[in-house]
């Protein structure tokens, strides 16, 4: 089996957006600083682009976590492959994500990470499938609500390769 993609968000949408998005943090933070926990390795594009938006100080780390593997669908076993280098006591957290889906991944990362003593921990996704929620997750900060398809591109991978187009497509699979 073979896959096409097929462009869904055009890469000057998908920029506008991620304008917005930090034009509303740093409104939401003025006089703060706020520090971005980048979960990899799809979030890093977004975290990237996020971050030269944001007009408040800003720091970064990031954590790797995997429920997917080489399927399409969440596995719904969370496993931490790599954690955060610097504590989070105490301060502004936003947890940066490509893509909310089942939530059960995030559902568990906001849990631990609350744990954690972050003075605030809010959620930031940059695409968002409610169609898919098994598990209640609050995001904060949205671009765009998408249909039930599997997306690609600007981060999002499937079986690591699209990472780097520039705009998100739906991969189409063909016989």
């Amino acid at each position: 089996m073979s896959e096409h993609i097929r462009e869904y968000l055009a890469e000057d949408v998908v920029d506008a957006k991620i304008c917005e998005i930090g034009a509303k943090i740093s409104a939401d933070y003025a006089g703060k600083q706020v520090h971005l926990v980048s979960v990899l390795k799809g979030g890093a594009f977004f975290t990237c682009e996020l971050a030269k938006r944001i007009t408040v100080p800003v720091s970064i780390d990031f954590m790797s976590v995997s429920s997917y593997g080489k399927d399409t669908k969440s596995s719904g076993v969370v496993k931490i492959v790599k954690d955060l280098d610097e504590s989070i006591k105490g301060k502004d957290v936003i947890v940066v994500e490509d893509i909310v889906d089942s939530g059960r991944t995030l559902s568990y990362l906001l849990a631990m990470l609350q744990d954690r003593g972050p003075k605030s921990l809010r959620l930031c996704t940059l695409l968002d499938k409610p169609d898919r929620r098994v598990v209640d997750v609050k995001v904060d900060y949205t671009g765009f609500q998408i249909p039930d398809e599997f997306v690609v591109g600007y981060g999002l991978d499937y079986d690591q390769k699209y990472r780097n187009l520039p705009y998100i497509g739906i991969v189409e699979f063909e016989e």
